[in-house]
């Protein structure tokens, strides 16, 4: 079974002009990024962003659906979000797996203009269940994650590709994280 860690990374990010940014916490993925967590057995959803009031925004969020009146409206909902949890960098979403799983991570990113990568989903889903290590899966917002994230990575996971027959390749990144959840830890059919 793969020990699967789920980080939705607001900073550093690139803008598009490749300049790094913090990109703002969005209400759609905090709900849906967890919906896909849950269902298909992520740990944990981590939202990575410095900025305080974003943690505030996301603590009230989360909060509306652990009180009484919005577990009681919807409680699947409540269910799926009891993965999400906010934090200040990639760093500390790292330390709280090893603090969980006893041992760092695999850090792997994903970027829909990867041009070099290690593998496809199935490799990195081999490599996995040999090693036995828990595996932090990073998605960037914005432009995508910006150059010390994905250098500093063990693993460039390669873009998903459709087939549009003029190239066109702009998942939303809730998208893009049900896809690759469902590569990695769905049940074949």
């Amino acid at each position: 079974m793969i020990k699967l860690y789920v980080g939705l990374v607001h900073h550093p990010i690139n803008n598009k002009r490749g300049e790094v940014v913090t990109t703002s916490v969005t209400n759609l993925d905090i709900h849906d990024i967890s919906r896909s967590c849950r269902t298909f057995g992520a740990k944990r959803h981590f939202l990575v962003t410095p900025l305080k009031a974003q943690h505030e925004l996301v603590g009230r969020i989360l909060g509306h659906w652990e009180t009484d009146k919005g577990s009681l409206y919807n409680p699947d909902r409540s269910d799926a979000l009891s993965v999400a949890h906010v934090v200040d960098s990639i760093e500390d979403a790292i330390n709280i797996v090893k603090e969980e799983e006893g041992v760092l991570p695999l850090v792997v990113v994903t970027g829909a203009n990867f041009s070099e990568y290690h593998g496809e989903v199935a490799d990195l889903k081999e490599k996995l269940s040999i090693d036995n290590v828990p595996c932090l899966l990073l998605f960037g917002t914005g432009w995508g994650l910006h150059a010390e994230v994905t250098e500093g990575a063990d693993y460039k996971l390669a873009p998903l590709k459709g087939s549009a027959s003029d190239g066109y390749n702009h998942l939303s990144v809730r998208s893009a994280v049900a896809i690759y959840l469902d590569r990695l830890m769905g049940r074949p059919l």
